[in-house]
């Protein structure tokens, strides 16, 4: 497979894995971007982008980053902190009265943005239609009843977490979040990076497919087996419900919507420019990162059925285990993606990293693929 783009030489061997993917004959289309201390060493991209494998992957090709979009919306959120707008501490229910039902009048903020509230799925059953119904699905989860008594213990909200922050920022902002997202991060950075997407750049966008034949780790099949098995489990609503979740990637009301969990379209550049962006204190202050990127829970994940470590809107290292670690430094810190795409940055060594994929794979936390490009890197350092 011909890989395309830019590396320093001193990175010779991090091009040379990423080019090992496409040994593999189901690999289909990816792309990767580091940066060290503002310096892009990488930039590369192989493969193909569309269904049929009859158009090549190019410098601009988007795709659907799934969870990586998680911490746009949790920075917008802070943003809104240090000007005063929001407090992390504050019920929700001050700035979206409807909230307090069913025993919510003291869910926080940063609850929220750490999955502690208790919300990650909804228990009435929800038509497929209505996950693009923005209206309906807040109203639903306004109305919802905490799964556990919120912070005791957290679960991971895989997609109710983009209608509740996002509804959280439209309250206070007038301003649907997606577009917040555009102003406050994307356009001043210039990353090409959306959360809601413009009819006229859907032909750069990647068909996304599932690989055939990897099982996964034991989290993974953990989690396929409660979702195979019970269907009324928090677990599998969470994926399911509306069931309409997981059959939406490559849909057009899905890349239109502004779904801040899990529908922002972008390229690995604009991951790692996100994330240097916030080690460079373009984005937040030092107190306002060092809150975001401290732990506020971990241990085991009452969704994911595996542990899970986070700060405000972001997924914290864990080196001890294998399915849970960027591979590199154990200040890390960013978010993975369904299915192989991933972004975060490394403190320690000043850098931040990218892997975009459109052939997913079935881990829970971290792909293989992206831990081992993050280990040669961490040699060629």
């Amino acid at each position: 497979m011909h890989v395309q783009g830019y590396f320093d030489l001193r990175f010779e061997t991090l091009r040379d894995a990423f080019a090992a993917l496409f040994d593999n004959p189901q690999q289909r289309g990816a792309a990767l971007c580091v940066q060290v201390e503002g310096e892009t060493v990488v930039d590369l991209w192989g493969g193909v982008a569309d269904r049929d494998g009859q158009q090549a992957w190019h410098s601009d090709t988007l795709l659907n980053l799934f969870s990586c979009t998680k911490p746009f919306a949790a920075v917008v959120v802070l943003q809104l902190v240090g000007e005063g707008k929001l407090e992390l501490d504050a019920p929700v229910a001050r700035y979206w009265p409807e909230f307090a039902a069913a025993g919510k009048a003291q869910i926080s903020v940063r609850q929220l943005l750490c999955h502690q509230a208790g919300l990650p799925a909804i228990r009435a059953n929800l038509p497929a239609e209505a996950l693009y119904d923005w209206a309906q699905m807040c109203a639903a989860l306004a109305a919802e009843q905490p799964w556990w008594t919120p912070g005791d213990g957290h679960g991971y909200a895989p997609i109710t977490y983009g209608w509740l922050v996002g509804e959280l920022l439209r309250r206070v902002t007038g301003q649907p979040p997606g577009e917040l997202i555009a102003a406050r991060i994307c356009q001043p950075l210039g990353l090409d990076f959306h959360v809601g997407l413009a009819d006229s750049e859907f032909h750069r966008v990647a068909h996304i497919a599932r690989g055939k034949g990897d099982l996964g780790d034991a989290a993974a099949q953990r989690l396929l087996q409660c979702m195979m098995s019970q269907p009324q489990a928090m677990t599998t609503r969470a994926f399911c419900n509306p069931p309409s979740i997981l059959t939406s990637t490559n849909r057009d009301e899905w890349r239109r919507m502004q779904q801040p969990a899990a529908n922002g379209h972008g390229n690995a550049r604009s991951l790692a420019g996100f994330y240097h962006a916030l080690l460079d204190g373009q984005l937040l202050c030092a107190e306002l990162l060092n809150e975001m990127t401290r732990e506020h829970a971990c241990d085991a994940d009452r969704t994911l059925l595996t542990p899970t470590r986070f700060g405000l809107g972001c997924m914290l290292d864990q080196p001890a285990l294998a399915n849970a670690t960027y591979g590199l430094g154990s200040q890390a810190f960013g978010h993975p993606g369904a299915g192989g795409s991933v972004g975060f940055a490394d403190p320690q060594r000043g850098l931040s990293f990218a892997f975009v994929t459109n052939t997913l794979g079935p881990y829970v936390l971290m792909d293989p693929r992206a831990q081992q490009l993050a280990r040669v890197l961490g040699a060629c350092l």
